[in-house]
C-alpha cells in the first residue's frame, strides 16, 4: 500500500484517484453488445454468454426443478443465517415506509402525495468470482415490501451452465419471479430492451464490474432507470490510536478481496497506527484464499497520515467513499460531520461486513465518488412519488387570478384561458 504523509490539498485529487478505466475505454464494447441485443434478442444474449462466460445455453431461464434442487444443496446453517439477515433487512426497510402526505395549500386547494411501487424491476447479481447471494436480500426484500409486481433476476452461469445454489435459494425465499442465467453487459441489455425470453423492466438494480456499470448508464438512454452507478467496491477507514490495528486491517482486506479493481484507504492521525496496520495487512493477507485478488487491490490502495482531524474529514468528504468506517475516540465528530458516504460504520465492533450481510442496512451503495449525489438503495428506490390535487370552486377563485397573470406573463395564452373560462362560469 502506498503511504502519504500530510499531503497538500493540491495533491489530494491524484492520491484519491480511483483505479478504474474511463467510460471511453469500455463504452465501445458496451455499445456493440447493446446494439446486437436490441436487434437480435436471445441470439445475441447467447452469443455473448458463450464469449464472456464460456458456456453455450439454449435456455437461459432457471426452471422450478433447478430451484428446488438448489434448496437441498444449501446447508441448514446457511439457510438460517440467510433468514436472520432477511429478517433484519426487512425490519429496517419496512420502517422506511411513509404515510400519505396531505395539505390544503390555500382554502379549497388540496394537494397530496402518494407512493406507488415500480411495477417491473430487474436485479443484477454478480456471480463470477464470488456468488453474491447477499445482494438478492438487499434488492428483492425491499422490492417485495414496496409491492413490485415483477422482479426479474439475471446472474452469470458457471462454466457448467449452473447458478450457485445459494443464489437460487435466496431468490426463491425473497420472492423473485423470474431468474435467468445471464450476466454482464448482455444481461443489462436484455433487461433494457427485452428479448424473446427475458422481460423488459422499468428500473435496473445491482452492482457489477466496470462493464456492468457502463451498461447500466447506457440503459438510461433507453428509458430505463437505474439505482445508481455502482462499480468496483471501495472502503475508507478513519482510525486513531484508540482503534485495533488487526480489526482495521481485516476491514481493509474484506473489501480488497472483492476484486482487483477494488480500492481501500486508511486515513489516520497516528503514524504509529499506520505502521501497525500495514504489518497486519501483510500478515493477514498471507492466509486469505483470495490472496491473489486482494494483493492486486492492495497495490493501488492508500495509507494516508493527516495531522489534524478537521483536515482528515475534509479529505474523506472529497473522496466520498462507498463504505466509511470510523474507529476513533472522537467518533461523534466524524459521524456528525461526514457529508459524502454511502454507508457509515461506527466503532471498533462495527465491521463493514455487518452491513454487507446482516445488520439490516442496504449494501448496494454508490461508488466512484457518486456518494456526493446519490443515496444507497432503500425502500424508496423501488417506488415513485405521485402528486395529486383537487380544487374546489372556492379554490379556483382563490388562485385563478394569479395563474392568469403568470400564464400571460409567460406568453401562454391557452394556459390562461383554461382558468379564465372556469372563473367566468363561476360569476
Amino acid at each position: 500500500m502506498k503511504k502519504f504523509f500530510n499531503p497538500t490539498k493540491a495533491e489530494w485529487p491524484e492520491i484519491l484517484k480511483r483505479p478504474t478505466q474511463t467510460v471511453e475505454d469500455i463504452e465501445e464494447t458496451v455499445n456493440q453488445v447493446f446494439a446486437e441485443v436490441k436487434t437480435k434478442g436471445d441470439a445475441a444474449v447467447s452469443k455473448y454468454t458463450e464469449l464472456f462466460d464460456g458456456i453455450n445455453l439454449t435456455n437461459t431461464q432457471v426452471t422450478e426443478k433447478e430451484v428446488s434442487a438448489a434448496a437441498n444443496e444449501v446447508s441448514e446453517e446457511l439457510k438460517e443465517a440467510i433468514k436472520l439477515a432477511k429478517n433484519n433487512i426487512e425490519r429496517f426497510h419496512t420502517a422506511q415506509k411513509t404515510d400519505r402526505i396531505e395539505i390544503e395549500t390555500t382554502k379549497g386547494v388540496k394537494c397530496w402525495q402518494e407512493k406507488r411501487a415500480i411495477q417491473k424491476v430487474g436485479l443484477y447479481i454478480p456471480g463470477g468470482s464470488a456468488p453474491l447471494f447477499s445482494t438478492i436480500l438487499m434488492l428483492a426484500a425491499p422490492a417485495n415490501i414496496a409491492g413490485c409486481k415483477e422482479i426479474v433476476l439475471c446472474t452469470p452461469p458457471d462454466k457448467n451452465g449452473n447458478v450457485h445454489p445459494a443464489i437460487l435459494y435466496t431468490a426463491e425465499l425473497c420472492g423473485v419471479t423470474k431468474i435467468y442465467k445471464v450476466g454482464g453487459i448482455q444481461a443489462i441489455a436484455a433487461m433494457t430492451f427485452g428479448t424473446e425470453s427475458i422481460p423488459k423492466v422499468y428500473k435496473i438494480f445491482g452492482p457489477g464490474n466496470q462493464f456492468v456499470t457502463v451498461a447500466k448508464q447506457l440503459a438510461t438512454r433507453h428509458n430505463v432507470a437505474i439505482d445508481m452507478p455502482a462499480g468496483p467496491s471501495e472502503l475508507l477507514v478513519f482510525a486513531d490510536d484508540s482503534s485495533n490495528a488487526a480489526f482495521v486491517a481485516s476491514d481493509l482486506l474484506s473489501q480488497a478481496e472483492h476484486g482487483a479493481d477494488s480500492q481501500v484507504i486508511l486515513v489516520s492521525t497516528s503514524k504509529d497506527l499506520i505502521e501497525k496496520v500495514e504489518k497486519e495487512v501483510e500478515s493477514q493477507l498471507e492466509v486469505l484464499p483470495r490472496k491473489s485478488i486482494a494483493e492486486k487491490a492492495i497495490a493501488h490502495s492508500r495509507l494516508i497520515y493527516i495531522e489534524k482531524k478537521e483536515d482528515a474529514l475534509e479529505l474523506i468528504d472529497e473522496y466520498g467513499p462507498e463504505h466509511f468506517i470510523i474507529c476513533a475516540d472522537d467518533e461523534a465528530f466524524f459521524a456528525a460531520g461526514i457529508q459524502n458516504a454511502g454507508s457509515v460504520f461506527i466503532g471498533n465492533y462495527t465491521p463493514e461486513s455487518a452491513g454487507d450481510y446482516a445488520s439490516g442496512t442496504n449494501h448496494t451503495l454508490p461508488t466512484n465518488g457518486y456518494a456526493k449525489q446519490y443515496s444507497g438503495v432503500n425502500l424508496d428506490s423501488f417506488m415513485k412519488s405521485m402528486t395529486f390535487q383537487k380544487i374546489t370552486e372556492e379554490g379556483i377563485k382563490e388562485i385563478g387570478p394569479a395563474i392568469e397573470l403568470m400564464a400571460e406573463a409567460e406568453g401562454l395564452e391557452a394556459h390562461k384561458n383554461a382558468v379564465t373560462l372556469r372563473l367566468k362560469e363561476l360569476k
